[in-house]
Protein backbone atom coordinates (compact mmCIF):
# COMPACT_ATOMS: atom_id res chain seq x y z
CA UNK A 1 0.00 0.00 0.00
CA UNK A 2 1.36 3.43 -1.01
CA UNK A 3 1.15 6.45 1.22
CA UNK A 4 -2.52 7.12 1.93
CA UNK A 5 -4.35 10.42 1.72
CA UNK A 6 -7.50 10.91 3.81
CA UNK A 7 -10.02 13.30 2.26
CA UNK A 8 -12.86 14.82 4.26
CA UNK A 9 -15.80 16.62 2.64
CA UNK A 10 -18.20 18.89 4.51
CA UNK A 11 -21.96 19.21 4.20
CA UNK A 12 -22.04 21.76 1.36
CA UNK A 13 -19.56 19.59 -0.58
CA UNK A 14 -22.05 16.69 -0.58
CA UNK A 15 -25.25 18.74 -0.65
CA UNK A 16 -26.56 17.22 -3.89
CA UNK A 17 -25.66 14.88 -6.72
CA UNK A 18 -23.60 17.40 -8.70
CA UNK A 19 -21.66 18.39 -5.59
CA UNK A 20 -20.96 14.71 -4.90
CA UNK A 21 -19.71 14.29 -8.49
CA UNK A 22 -17.31 17.21 -7.92
CA UNK A 23 -16.02 15.45 -4.80
CA UNK A 24 -15.70 12.16 -6.69
CA UNK A 25 -13.49 13.92 -9.27
CA UNK A 26 -11.26 15.32 -6.51
CA UNK A 27 -10.96 11.88 -4.92
CA UNK A 28 -10.18 10.00 -8.12
CA UNK A 29 -7.73 12.62 -9.43
CA UNK A 30 -5.36 11.62 -6.61
CA UNK A 31 -4.58 7.88 -6.69
CA UNK A 32 -3.39 8.07 -3.07
CA UNK A 33 -6.80 9.20 -1.82
CA UNK A 34 -8.05 5.89 -0.46
CA UNK A 35 -10.12 6.92 2.56
CA UNK A 36 -12.99 9.41 2.28
CA UNK A 37 -14.75 10.87 5.32
CA UNK A 38 -18.08 12.67 4.85
CA UNK A 39 -20.39 14.94 6.78
CA UNK A 40 -24.15 14.77 6.31
CA UNK A 41 -25.53 16.62 3.28
CA UNK A 42 -26.14 20.32 3.94
CA UNK A 43 -29.29 20.94 5.99
CA UNK A 44 -29.72 17.32 7.07
CA UNK A 45 -28.15 17.50 10.53
CA UNK A 46 -30.31 20.49 11.54
CA UNK A 47 -33.45 18.57 10.54
CA UNK A 48 -32.30 15.49 12.46
CA UNK A 49 -31.57 17.55 15.58
CA UNK A 50 -35.11 18.91 15.44
CA UNK A 51 -36.53 15.43 14.93
CA UNK A 52 -34.52 14.19 17.92
CA UNK A 53 -35.62 16.99 20.22
CA UNK A 54 -38.77 15.26 21.44
CA UNK A 55 -40.66 18.57 21.26
CA UNK A 56 -42.34 18.17 17.86
CA UNK A 57 -45.94 17.11 17.33
CA UNK A 58 -46.88 14.58 14.64
CA UNK A 59 -47.51 17.20 11.97
CA UNK A 60 -44.14 18.87 12.64
CA UNK A 61 -42.35 15.51 12.45
CA UNK A 62 -43.94 14.83 9.06
CA UNK A 63 -42.97 18.30 7.87
CA UNK A 64 -39.30 17.72 8.78
CA UNK A 65 -39.40 14.23 7.29
CA UNK A 66 -40.67 15.64 3.98
CA UNK A 67 -37.73 18.08 3.84
CA UNK A 68 -35.27 15.33 4.77
CA UNK A 69 -36.70 12.92 2.21
CA UNK A 70 -36.52 15.62 -0.48
CA UNK A 71 -32.77 16.07 0.06
CA UNK A 72 -32.01 12.35 -0.07
CA UNK A 73 -34.44 11.58 -2.91
CA UNK A 74 -33.02 14.39 -5.05
CA UNK A 75 -29.65 12.59 -5.02
CA UNK A 76 -31.32 9.23 -5.59
CA UNK A 77 -33.26 10.60 -8.57
CA UNK A 78 -30.09 11.93 -10.20
CA UNK A 79 -28.48 8.55 -9.62
CA UNK A 80 -31.35 6.91 -11.50
CA UNK A 81 -32.82 5.38 -8.33
CA UNK A 82 -30.86 2.08 -8.34
CA UNK A 83 -33.01 -0.50 -6.55
CA UNK A 84 -30.57 -1.56 -3.81
CA UNK A 85 -29.51 1.90 -2.60
CA UNK A 86 -33.07 3.27 -2.96
CA UNK A 87 -34.33 0.52 -0.68
CA UNK A 88 -31.56 1.23 1.85
CA UNK A 89 -32.29 4.96 2.00
CA UNK A 90 -36.04 4.36 2.30
CA UNK A 91 -35.43 1.98 5.22
CA UNK A 92 -33.22 4.55 6.95
CA UNK A 93 -35.82 7.30 6.50
CA UNK A 94 -38.49 4.98 7.91
CA UNK A 95 -36.28 4.27 10.93
CA UNK A 96 -35.67 7.98 11.50
CA UNK A 97 -39.44 8.61 11.55
CA UNK A 98 -39.96 5.80 14.08
CA UNK A 99 -37.19 7.09 16.35
CA UNK A 100 -38.49 10.67 16.13
CA UNK A 101 -41.90 9.45 17.30
CA UNK A 102 -40.20 7.52 20.08
CA UNK A 103 -38.34 10.69 21.14
CA UNK A 104 -41.69 12.33 21.94
CA UNK A 105 -42.36 9.61 24.52
CA UNK A 106 -38.87 9.13 25.92
CA UNK A 107 -36.12 11.58 25.00
CA UNK A 108 -32.48 11.23 26.04
CA UNK A 109 -29.03 12.17 24.74
CA UNK A 110 -28.26 8.64 23.55
CA UNK A 111 -31.34 8.66 21.33
CA UNK A 112 -30.40 12.10 19.98
CA UNK A 113 -26.96 10.84 18.92
CA UNK A 114 -28.52 7.81 17.29
CA UNK A 115 -30.96 9.92 15.27
CA UNK A 116 -28.40 12.56 14.30
CA UNK A 117 -25.97 9.88 13.05
CA UNK A 118 -28.29 8.99 10.16
CA UNK A 119 -27.16 12.07 8.22
CA UNK A 120 -23.62 10.76 7.78
CA UNK A 121 -24.83 7.20 7.20
CA UNK A 122 -27.07 8.31 4.30
CA UNK A 123 -24.54 10.68 2.69
CA UNK A 124 -21.81 8.01 2.73
CA UNK A 125 -24.07 5.34 1.26
CA UNK A 126 -25.09 7.69 -1.54
CA UNK A 127 -21.52 8.84 -2.23
CA UNK A 128 -20.33 5.24 -2.39
CA UNK A 129 -23.00 4.64 -5.02
CA UNK A 130 -21.85 7.73 -6.93
CA UNK A 131 -18.25 6.45 -7.06
CA UNK A 132 -19.32 2.97 -8.11
CA UNK A 133 -21.65 4.36 -10.79
CA UNK A 134 -18.68 6.25 -12.25
CA UNK A 135 -16.71 3.03 -12.53
CA UNK A 136 -14.54 3.17 -9.41
CA UNK A 137 -14.26 0.48 -6.76
CA UNK A 138 -15.69 2.05 -3.62
CA UNK A 139 -16.68 0.36 -0.37
CA UNK A 140 -18.94 1.73 2.34
CA UNK A 141 -17.59 1.29 5.87
CA UNK A 142 -19.36 1.88 9.18
CA UNK A 143 -16.93 4.06 11.15
CA UNK A 144 -18.58 3.01 14.41
CA UNK A 145 -16.63 -0.25 14.14
CA UNK A 146 -13.38 1.65 14.75
CA UNK A 147 -14.24 5.11 16.14
CA UNK A 148 -14.48 4.03 19.76
CA UNK A 149 -15.39 6.73 22.26
CA UNK A 150 -16.54 7.20 25.82
CA UNK A 151 -20.27 7.54 26.61
CA UNK A 152 -20.58 11.33 26.84
CA UNK A 153 -23.35 11.62 24.27
CA UNK A 154 -23.23 14.80 22.20
CA UNK A 155 -19.53 15.39 22.82
CA UNK A 156 -17.86 12.01 23.12
CA UNK A 157 -14.09 11.73 23.59
CA UNK A 158 -12.25 9.29 21.31
CA UNK A 159 -10.21 6.43 22.79
CA UNK A 160 -7.07 6.82 20.69
CA UNK A 161 -5.39 3.47 21.29
CA UNK A 162 -8.53 1.45 20.51
CA UNK A 163 -9.18 3.49 17.35
CA UNK A 164 -5.63 2.85 16.19
CA UNK A 165 -5.83 -0.90 16.70
CA UNK A 166 -9.28 -1.21 15.09
CA UNK A 167 -8.35 0.94 12.09
CA UNK A 168 -5.24 -1.13 11.39
CA UNK A 169 -7.27 -4.34 11.56
CA UNK A 170 -10.44 -3.30 9.73
CA UNK A 171 -9.76 -0.32 7.45
CA UNK A 172 -6.11 -0.60 6.40
CA UNK A 173 -6.55 -4.03 4.66
CA UNK A 174 -9.29 -2.56 2.43
CA UNK A 175 -7.24 0.36 1.10
CA UNK A 176 -5.25 -1.65 -1.46
CA UNK A 177 -8.39 -2.62 -3.35
CA UNK A 178 -11.01 0.06 -2.63
CA UNK A 179 -11.72 3.70 -2.07
CA UNK A 180 -13.21 3.37 1.41
CA UNK A 181 -16.06 5.78 2.20
CA UNK A 182 -16.92 6.34 5.86
CA UNK A 183 -18.57 8.80 8.24
CA UNK A 184 -17.27 11.76 10.15
CA UNK A 185 -18.73 13.05 13.41
CA UNK A 186 -20.04 9.70 14.72
CA UNK A 187 -18.60 6.84 16.77
CA UNK A 188 -19.68 4.25 19.31
CA UNK A 189 -19.05 3.42 22.94
CA UNK A 190 -17.87 0.11 24.39
CA UNK A 191 -21.35 -1.44 24.25
CA UNK A 192 -22.08 -0.35 20.69
CA UNK A 193 -24.28 2.70 21.32
CA UNK A 194 -23.89 5.45 18.72
CA UNK A 195 -22.10 8.60 19.92
CA UNK A 196 -21.20 11.92 18.30
CA UNK A 197 -18.00 13.94 18.64
CA UNK A 198 -19.55 17.41 18.85
CA UNK A 199 -18.71 20.58 16.93
CA UNK A 200 -16.06 20.07 14.25
CA UNK A 201 -16.51 16.34 14.66
CA UNK A 202 -16.14 15.39 11.00
CA UNK A 203 -12.79 17.16 10.65
CA UNK A 204 -11.69 15.55 13.91
CA UNK A 205 -12.78 12.12 12.67
CA UNK A 206 -10.69 12.51 9.51
CA UNK A 207 -7.63 13.48 11.52
CA UNK A 208 -8.10 10.61 13.98
CA UNK A 209 -8.37 8.12 11.13
CA UNK A 210 -5.34 9.63 9.43
CA UNK A 211 -3.40 9.21 12.65
CA UNK A 212 -4.58 5.61 13.02
CA UNK A 213 -3.81 4.35 9.51
CA UNK A 214 -0.18 3.39 8.78
CA UNK A 215 1.48 5.52 6.13
CA UNK A 216 -0.93 8.45 6.07
CA UNK A 217 0.80 11.18 4.05
CA UNK A 218 -1.86 13.92 4.19
CA UNK A 219 -5.27 14.83 5.55
CA UNK A 220 -7.35 16.94 3.18
CA UNK A 221 -10.25 19.05 4.47
CA UNK A 222 -12.48 20.02 1.54
CA UNK A 223 -14.96 22.76 2.34
CA UNK A 224 -16.60 25.70 0.54
CA UNK A 225 -13.63 28.11 0.69
CA UNK A 226 -10.23 27.70 -1.01
CA UNK A 227 -8.06 27.61 2.08
CA UNK A 228 -7.44 29.62 5.22
CA UNK A 229 -7.60 33.34 4.54
CA UNK A 230 -5.55 36.23 5.89
CA UNK A 231 -8.81 37.48 7.37
CA UNK A 232 -12.56 37.10 6.75
CA UNK A 233 -13.02 37.79 2.99
CA UNK A 234 -16.67 38.69 3.59
CA UNK A 235 -15.46 41.69 5.56
CA UNK A 236 -12.21 42.49 3.74
CA UNK A 237 -12.34 42.02 -0.06
CA UNK A 238 -8.52 42.15 -0.26
CA UNK A 239 -8.15 39.06 1.92
CA UNK A 240 -6.47 36.11 0.21
CA UNK A 241 -5.70 32.46 0.89
CA UNK A 242 -2.52 31.66 2.81
CA UNK A 243 -0.37 29.08 0.96
CA UNK A 244 1.06 27.57 4.14
CA UNK A 245 0.71 27.98 7.89
CA UNK A 246 2.01 26.19 10.97
CA UNK A 247 -0.07 23.94 13.21
CA UNK A 248 0.24 26.38 16.10
CA UNK A 249 -0.79 29.36 13.96
CA UNK A 250 -3.83 27.51 12.62
CA UNK A 251 -4.89 26.50 16.12
CA UNK A 252 -4.52 30.06 17.37
CA UNK A 253 -6.53 31.43 14.44
CA UNK A 254 -9.32 28.93 15.05
CA UNK A 255 -9.37 29.70 18.76
CA UNK A 256 -9.71 33.41 18.06
CA UNK A 257 -12.50 33.29 15.53
CA UNK A 258 -11.42 31.75 12.21
CA UNK A 259 -14.09 29.24 11.17
CA UNK A 260 -12.27 27.11 8.59
CA UNK A 261 -10.44 24.60 10.77
CA UNK A 262 -11.56 23.45 14.21
CA UNK A 263 -8.71 23.47 16.77
CA UNK A 264 -9.28 19.84 17.79
CA UNK A 265 -8.81 18.74 14.18
CA UNK A 266 -5.09 19.29 14.15
CA UNK A 267 -4.25 17.50 17.42
CA UNK A 268 -3.98 14.03 15.83
CA UNK A 269 -2.11 15.54 12.87
CA UNK A 270 0.38 17.18 15.23
CA UNK A 271 0.93 13.93 17.10
CA UNK A 272 1.90 12.13 13.88
CA UNK A 273 3.24 15.22 12.04
CA UNK A 274 0.77 14.71 9.16
CA UNK A 275 0.29 17.76 6.88
CA UNK A 276 -3.29 19.05 6.62
CA UNK A 277 -4.62 20.64 3.42
CA UNK A 278 -7.65 22.95 3.35
CA UNK A 279 -9.29 23.58 -0.03
CA UNK A 280 -12.60 24.21 -1.80
CA UNK A 281 -14.47 21.28 -3.32
CA UNK A 282 -16.26 23.78 -5.56
CA UNK A 283 -13.04 25.34 -6.86
CA UNK A 284 -10.22 22.82 -6.35
CA UNK A 285 -8.21 24.48 -9.12
CA UNK A 286 -7.65 27.47 -6.82
CA UNK A 287 -5.46 25.39 -4.53
CA UNK A 288 -5.63 25.97 -0.79
CA UNK A 289 -3.65 26.10 2.43
CA UNK A 290 -1.17 23.53 3.76
CA UNK A 291 -0.92 23.32 7.54
CA UNK A 292 2.41 21.86 8.68
CA UNK A 293 4.65 21.65 11.71
CA UNK A 294 7.05 24.14 10.11
CA UNK A 295 6.79 26.43 7.09
CA UNK A 296 9.38 27.93 4.76
CA UNK A 297 7.76 31.36 4.87
CA UNK A 298 7.99 33.32 8.13
CA UNK A 299 6.13 36.65 7.72
CA UNK A 300 5.88 39.24 10.47
CA UNK A 301 2.22 38.31 10.85
CA UNK A 302 0.25 35.57 9.12
CA UNK A 303 -3.39 36.61 9.48
CA UNK A 304 -5.93 38.65 11.44
CA UNK A 305 -8.78 36.79 13.16
CA UNK A 306 -12.02 38.38 14.27
CA UNK A 307 -13.92 37.36 17.35
CA UNK A 308 -17.30 39.06 17.64
CA UNK A 309 -19.24 40.10 20.74
CA UNK A 310 -16.16 40.27 22.96
CA UNK A 311 -15.52 42.77 25.74
CA UNK A 312 -12.04 43.72 26.97
CA UNK A 313 -12.12 44.86 30.60
CA UNK A 314 -9.02 46.54 32.01
CA UNK A 315 -8.82 46.84 35.82
CA UNK A 316 -6.27 49.04 37.60
CA UNK A 317 -5.52 49.96 41.20
CA UNK A 318 -3.25 52.91 42.04
CA UNK A 319 -2.09 51.01 45.11
CA UNK A 320 -0.84 48.07 43.07
CA UNK A 321 1.23 49.73 40.34
CA UNK A 322 3.39 47.19 38.57
CA UNK A 323 1.74 44.23 40.27
CA UNK A 324 -0.38 41.65 38.52
CA UNK A 325 -2.88 39.06 39.64
CA UNK A 326 -4.19 41.09 42.57
CA UNK A 327 -7.82 40.80 41.44
CA UNK A 328 -7.67 37.10 40.55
Amino acid sequence: MNQVCVAKFGGTSVANYQAMCNCAKIVTNNPNTKLVVLSASAGVTNLLVELASGTLDQASIEQRMEKLSAIENSILNDLGRPAAITEEIEKLLHEIRDLANHAIQEHDDALTDRIVSFGEIMSTKLFTEVLNSLGYKAKWFDVRKVMRTDSVFGKAAPIIEVIGNCAKEQIAPLLDDYIVVTQGFIGSNAIGQTTTLGRGGSDYSAALLGEAIPGCAAIEIWTDVPGIYTTDPRLVPEAHAIPEITFSEAAEMATFGAKVLHPATIFPAVRKNIPVFVGSSKEPEKGGTWVRKETNSKPTFRAVALRKNQILLTLQSPNMIGACGFLA
